[in-house]
């Protein structure tokens, strides 16, 4: 099995420039050696742990586990077009995927941030 989650955490970890011991304090783990063996497949982390994660990464427990792509579901407004227009489209490549994926996080966050400074 792909070691998803272990990479959405070593992902997430260096989009937001922590080192596994900075990540480690946050998650008030005693060492850093749980975030490399999150990352290596080595463990899994507990549900609690997961979960504050989720809150770190500001994404979804869906998105950190693999069953979504999208960080935050919940933030993207998607009809009938967008749909009919994404099915007609031939795949892209991963490195594709990444760039559209972290340009819209962008967008995202930047509306975010708009909205609270408001």
């Amino acid at each position: 099995m792909d070691n998803i989650l272990g990479k959405r955490i070593e992902l997430e970890r260096n989009n937001l420039g922590l080192s596994q011991i900075e990540l480690a304090k946050r998650l008030n783990l005693s060492s850093s050696a749980s975030i490399s063996q999150y990352e290596s497949g080595e463990r899994t982390p507990s549900d609690d742990i997961k979960l504050k994660m989720t809150e770190i990464f500001n994404c979804s427990l869906d998105y950190l586990m693999g069953k979504s792509d999208i960080k935050n579901q919940h933030k993207l407004n998607i009809d009938e077009e967008d749909i009919a227009f994404a099915s007609s489209v031939k795949p892209l490549n991963e490195t594709n995927k990444m760039i559209i994926k972290n340009t819209i996080e962008a967008l995202l966050a930047k509306q975010e941030k708009d909205k609270e400074d408001k």
